[in-house]
């Protein structure tokens, strides 16, 4: 039986840095709005990965 392949990343280093970067300039538009509470918690959060 072959083992399993390992997982490859699906992501860049550098990609999280481009969509962090995306949703900081998405987040000046909607900061007014309610739904820019979840933006801000993914931009944290793609700046804890990169």
């Amino acid at each position: 039986m072959r083992e399993p392949q390992r997982a490859r990343a699906v992501f860049s280093s550098e990609d999280f840095n481009l969509l962090r970067a995306a949703v900081a300039s998405y987040l000046k538009e909607i900061q007014d709005k309610p739904e820019s509470v979840k933006y801000a918690n993914l931009y944290h959060r793609l700046g804890r990965v990169s």
